[in-house]
């Protein structure tokens, strides 16, 4: 099968959540700070798809909505990210940009919620 490539922007929205765009600027979810230092995310309908864990060493572990590990995202040098699904294979990258804006190239065989 064909693997498509999915272009994700992030914007830090007004009140501390970050609202993510695709490539046509239609919103397709926001994440929101939750109350342990994780992040949670959610779909453009409300859903919560995904749970983000810091974890050791700059590499976060990513939960889906029932608890489930599904990947994770390490740091790199440049204040970017690497993302590996639960196997460890990567599947995309997040470079940041001005004014907190952030870009995200994803592999989408299925449909990741950050």
């Amino acid at each position: 099968g064909c693997v498509m490539v999915r272009k994700i922007t992030s914007v830090p929205g007004m009140f501390g959540n970050t609202l993510h765009f695709d490539e046509k600027g239609r919103k397709i979810g926001e994440s929101w700070p939750g109350l342990f230092g994780d992040t949670v995310c959610y779909d453009d309908k409300g859903r919560k798809t995904a749970v983000i864990q810091p974890g050791l060493l700059d590499s976060d572990c990513i939960n889906d909505a029932a608890g489930n590990r599904i990947g994770r995202s390490d740091a790199t040098a440049l204040g970017g990210y690497n993302h590996y699904d639960s196997n460890g294979r990567r599947i995309g990258h997040t470079d940041p940009g001005c004014f907190g804006i952030s870009h995200t190239e994803l592999e989408d065989e299925d449909d990741k919620p950050w």
